[in-house]
């Protein structure tokens, strides 16, 4: 089954864990609400953490969405019931892109969910001791799974100006969107919590 519902949405997805996607995601969905917007956050699987984080940006409930537990054909359903008479939805992934319940190929993965939802996926990347190396990753990324649109790429822990700069041109050159550029910041680092 897929999404009927008709409100904007985004998947925040990273290569792994560890990458960013909670201080991306909640930053994201903080801006929104601080714009104004009814903001539905949703988070990848059976975490009880990060939808705390996204309810004290929200002002909203944070909403799992496991297609393990409940199994895909409940994924919409329960979007579209967290989703109604919000702007829009931002979903944080969980683990890498493709990762899901082990042995079970794309079962509960959030590439699975970013289907199911018809949602545009933004790659969250660790770009600290990488330059070109990056472009090639977003590029594997983008074309391990059609099906899966990957939106753009916001890259995390930059350490410098030129730095960036290196990271832009290959993925320039690679056709990928720079949607975002987040400093490498000690003092705001989130620590795994599992």
């Amino acid at each position: 089954m897929v999404i009927s519902s008709t409100v904007p949405r985004l998947v925040i997805a990273a290569p792994s864990s560890g990458s960013g996607k909670t201080t991306v995601a909640t930053g994201l969905m903080a801006a929104f609400a601080e714009r104004g917007l009814a903001v539905s956050p949703h988070k990848t699987g059976p975490d009880y953490i990060d939808p705390g984080y996204h309810a004290l940006a929200t002002g909203r409930p944070g909403r799992n969405l496991d297609a393990f537990m409940c199994g895909p054909e409940l994924v919409a359903p329960l979007f579209a019931h967290g989703a109604a008479g919000c702007d829009l939805a931002v979903v944080e992934g969980v683990m890498g892109l493709y990762d899901g319940a082990a042995g079970r190929g794309e079962l509960a993965s959030t590439a699975q969910v970013a289907k199911l939802l018809r949602a545009p996926v933004v790659l969250v990347v660790d770009a600290s001791s990488q330059s070109r190396s990056v472009a090639a990753l977003a590029h594997g990324f983008a074309s391990f799974d059609p099906q899966v649109r990957l939106g753009g790429v916001i890259l995390n822990k930059v350490g410098s100006d030129r730095h960036e700069a290196m990271l832009r041109e290959a993925l320039e050159e690679a056709g990928m969107p720079v949607l975002g550029v987040l400093r490498r910041a000690p003092q705001v680092a989130t620590p795994s919590r599992h």
